[in-house]
């Protein structure tokens, strides 16, 4: 009714007419799709700017060494740029989800009326044409109560939002003061309240935080279709809040994102400190007895053994250890 009212104020009498062969059903399946189309562009370019980010970011560190993780483990030495080259990797996916989102959004339901169609029968083709819809439902009674595309498009935030949040998580550990591998700008941190050297990754923090509601927007659309009798049902009309609330929040996370990565402080000196640890060439070691013919598994063991030999006399020997092996970087950068 408000959509009719502000099409009569804008072009009179004929505004009235909005409504024939159609119902609020389909109108309103319409402009939700509309919506959708229209936010999925919006997040794709700002996932195309995040990624933009982190690129940049990689080539001006592509030579910077740093231990590779797994457990929150060292593992093996890697470079930050790959490191930041992964996190591109995840939301390209992202990114694609979004275009198959848009494949199953990008078609138009006017003309099913409340359930059944109209016996005043409309150029749907035509009416595609000029909204700029690919394709037209096949079915009025799954046309006006289909949701499937609002539950996917939620989805595809959640998974950015998940992305961000391990994004966030490693930024975070990193720039502890265990860590010291980076440290966040002024503009996306903030002093605390009480202590007054210390600084918090806020921004960070919050975009993490963040995909709990992006989760909960989508178990709530989730959960407001469970059961639901096959087309039309009042209950739908819940459909807006979780889409326009998780739009809003996955867009500023982005945004902030796509600013906060160029003001990053890399720590190149203590990221390399980190990866010169010759144990992090043990698999490096176990492949090349490989290459001589033992093998993995008594190469794992073989190599195993040595290193818990050297790790234990790596402790004996204390600071005296490190300055004997200032050799071990230069054999990492080759």
């Amino acid at each position: 009714m408000n959509i009719e009212a502000a099409l009569t104020k804008r072009i009179g009498a004929p505004g009235a007419k909005l409504r024939t062969a159609r119902s609020r059903n389909d109108q309103i399946a319409l402009d939700l799709r509309l919506y959708v189309k229209a936010e999925i562009a919006e997040v794709s370019g700002r996932l195309r700017r995040l990624q933009t980010s982190l690129l940049d970011v990689a080539q001006r560190h592509v030579d910077v060494l740093m231990p590779g993780y797994t457990h929150l483990q060292r593992a093996q030495p890697i470079t930050f740029s790959h490191y930041l080259l992964g996190q591109m990797e995840a939301f390209e996916r992202d990114a694609n989800r979004l275009g198959d989102c848009l494949t199953r959004t990008d078609v138009l339901p006017l003309g099913s009326g409340a359930l059944a169609g109209s016996t005043i029968v409309l150029d749907r083709e035509r009416i595609a044409r000029d909204l700029g819809f690919s394709a037209v439902s096949q079915n009025s009674v799954d046309a006006v109560g289909d949701r499937d595309f609002v539950c996917e498009f939620l989805f595809c935030l959640a998974m950015i939002g998940l992305h961000l949040s391990r994004l966030s998580e490693d930024l975070i550990i990193w720039s502890t003061t265990e860590f010291s591998f980076l440290e966040f700008s002024d503009s996306f941190s903030t002093h605390s309240s009480l202590m007054p050297q210390k600084e918090n990754p806020d921004m960070a923090e919050l975009t993490r935080g963040k995909t709990g509601r992006l989760y909960g927007n989508l178990m709530s659309m989730l959960t407001m279709m469970k059961a639901l009798p096959s087309s039309y049902n009042r209950d739908i009309q819940e459909d807006k809040k979780a889409p326009f609330d998780s739009v809003d929040t996955i867009k500023s996370a982005l945004e902030i994102f796509a600013a906060m990565l160029p003001d990053l402080k890399v720590n190149r000196k203590r990221m390399e400190n980190a990866a010169v640890d010759p144990s992090l060439l043990a698999t490096d070691l176990a492949e090349y007895l490989v290459r001589k013919g033992s093998p993995f598994r008594e190469a794992h063991q073989i190599v195993g053994e040595l290193s818990v030999h050297f790790h234990n006399e790596k402790r004996s020997a204390g600071s005296n250890w490190r300055r004997g092996n200032e050799n071990v970087f230069a054999t990492l950068r080759r």
